[in-house]
């Protein structure tokens, strides 16, 4: 039996490094040499972060950006194993179009779109990066998109409608 008031539990969360690149800082003598490195950190039901940490060693990055991811963590509106609706998220010059797709489609992503979905716990999605290929700001998009998503529920009551008008095709109940 698990103890969740106990300070020492830790719930296991997927973490993946998306990113590690070479950063230099000019001083008095020189360059100096460091690493940035971006980190999804993810429970696989919904909720996601991401964090990016600078040192000047790998190991060092890493550790700090997973601390800034678990901070990070926020909860996402999904759809059983997809999203409610297609959505697009935009950050600096990098957009990322992310569109629900039918159970058993899988994830259609590369790269740190990717990253995220499986984080997330996202089984099944079509998404499409746009724009700039920086994979920080491509990852900030992705999260600035889910972070715009709306459940069927809350859309319902805005537009007036019944929740089961806005479900996808594929799972409308047929009306014939």
């Amino acid at each position: 039996m698990t103890d969740y008031k106990n300070p020492d539990f830790e719930q296991e969360f997927e973490e993946k490094t998306v990113d590690i690149t070479r950063v230099a800082k000019v001083v008095k003598g020189g360059r100096r040499f460091g690493f940035r490195v971006t980190v999804v950190v993810g429970d696989k039901a919904g909720k996601v972060g991401v964090g990016t940490g600078k040192a000047r060693t790998v190991p060092d990055a890493i550790r700090k950006a997973s601390e800034k991811a678990r901070k990070d963590m926020r909860r996402m509106n999904l759809h059983g194993t997809t999203i409610p609706h297609e959505i697009i998220g935009k950050v600096a010059g990098a957009k990322v179009l992310l569109k629900p797709a039918s159970q058993g489609t899988g994830v259609i992503a590369g790269g740190g779109v990717r990253a995220v979905m499986q984080a997330i716990g996202i089984q099944d999605i079509l998404t499409k990066s746009m724009g700039s290929a920086n994979v920080l700001n491509v990852v900030r998009a992705t999260m600035d998109a889910l972070d715009h998503l709306i459940s069927f529920k809350e859309q319902a009551i805005v537009r007036g409608k019944n929740p089961e008008e806005l479900l996808p095709y594929w799972e409308r109940k047929n009306s014939g």
